[in-house]
């Protein structure tokens, strides 16, 4: 009978492994497709014009993008130790993971591959970090131009993210998805 129990317990975890494999990978795939598809809606706009249009794009753009990967019960969207939005800032496990990925970094382990997961009861969790790249620093960098000051200004009243250098980490994207839908 105590083998019976240990069986079921231990099928019981090895599909809760499965699940959160499986589910990591799921975020992986919507962390890949929105950051692709962001990165050319950024690029599109400093085509357009440089930094001033791709913020105002970025404005516009990002949350319909982060609402269009949204699919199959995931939450998607960013949040950073230094968030342009204030509607981004990170709650206790976000900023908790963030300053986790921050001790990684400087101890050597690299920003691409800086990621964590959380399962609750109710919810499975995914971050990843967000480098600070060249294309990132025009509107994020140490040193913007006028007219970048003045439509982040604008734009986003309470912001934060500005001062990163290349190589900084920018942020996380962060998932999330309920168990329920998850199973």
């Amino acid at each position: 009978m105590r083998f019976v129990v240990f069986l079921i317990l231990a099928m019981a975890n090895a599909q809760a492994d499965i699940n959160v494999d499986l589910l990591s990978k799921e975020a992986r795939q919507q962390v890949s497709h929105f950051a692709a598809e962001l990165k050319t809606t950024l690029q599109t706009g400093m085509a357009s014009g440089g930094p001033v249009p791709a913020v105002k794009l970025c404005q516009l753009e990002a949350p319909k993008i982060a609402a269009r990967r949204g699919d199959g019960g995931w939450q998607v969207g960013r949040t950073s130790l230094k968030t342009r939005n204030p509607d981004n800032a990170p709650d206790a496990w976000e900023l908790a993971t963030l300053k986790l990925f921050e001790q990684r970094k400087a101890a050597g382990e690299n920003i691409a591959t800086l990621e964590a997961t959380r399962m609750t009861d109710t919810e499975f969790r995914y971050m990843k970090a967000i480098p600070t790249g060249g294309l990132c620093v025009a509107c994020h960098g140490e040193t913007l131009s006028t007219p970048v000051v003045e439509v982040l200004n604008r734009l986003y009243p309470q912001d934060r993210a500005r001062g990163f250098k290349k190589g900084d980490i920018r942020g996380a994207f962060t998932l999330s998805k309920p168990v329920a839908v998850a199973k």
